[in-house]
């Protein structure tokens, strides 16, 4: 058995955590950065190593990856399955604010609600119901 957590590599971890944790009703678990290294270069210090997430039952991982970070994974998206609709909804529209609306979160012709996302760091989102 496995579980996969998505690592979002972003240009400011700390700031799109702290978004997450707002949107998901989550929670900053662990906190590591470049200065927990000997010998790291001082003006690296303040970077993301590694941040722990916990929200919706699920990790998620985060770290800075300096101004690249935007052009990552971009072939995918992270998508999120809730039973109750008005939570997929809340979801939905917490990660469309300053982001951009791909698909609009609506009733599909098999049944199920579902949006596509980018929020305002890029990453792509699909927030659906089950059937």
């Amino acid at each position: 058995m496995a579980t996969l957590s998505p690592y979002i590599y972003s240009a400011d971890a700390r700031k799109q955590a702290d978004f997450y944790v707002s949107v998901f009703s989550g929670e900053i678990i662990s906190i590591q950065s470049y200065g927990d290294l000997p010998g790291m270069d001082e003006s690296k210090k303040h970077l993301v190593m590694h941040l722990e997430l916990q929200a919706l039952g699920l990790r998620f991982f985060l770290a800075d990856a300096g101004a690249d970070a935007s052009n990552r994974g971009m072939g995918m998206d992270l998508a999120l399955t809730f039973k109750d609709e008005e939570e997929a909804r809340t979801i939905y529209d917490g990660l469309a604010v300053d982001g951009d609306v791909i698909m609009p979160y609506d009733r599909m012709f098999w049944g199920t609600m579902l949006g596509r996302v980018r929020d305002r760091y890029g990453v792509m989102w699909q927030v659906a119901t089950e059937t």
